[in-house]
């Protein structure tokens, strides 16, 4: 019986070992075509797409000088809210159009 009982906990043994190899072997395996798949994503991912240039401003009307501000501004303000220009962008060119 102890013969017996030896070679069960040997059996047991060499199987917990296997399993735990084997379930390291295919997690790092698993890492590795997941690394596999990000690195081909992002081979074959479109560039991003470039963000458009502001409008230039338009002429200014003589004699609607401060209406034409106002438009101007409106403009601005709706380009920032668009997410096209940044709220330093727009300081700079809300700026620019009222010291002129």
């Amino acid at each position: 019986m102890p013969g017996l009982l030896r070679g069960v906990a040997r059996t047991a043994v060499v199987a917990g070992t296997a399993t735990a190899v084997s379930n390291r072997v295919s997690r790092r395996q698993a890492g590795r075509w997941a690394q596999q798949d990000v690195a081909a994503s992002e081979q074959y991912a479109p560039p991003p797409a470039a963000a458009p240039a502001p409008p230039a401003p338009a002429p200014p009307v003589p004699g609607d000088d401060m209406s034409s501000k106002i438009a101007q501004l409106k403009e601005l303000g709706q380009l920032k809210e668009q997410g096209i220009l940044t709220e330093e962008e727009f300081a700079a060119q809300k700026s620019r159009l009222l010291s002129s």
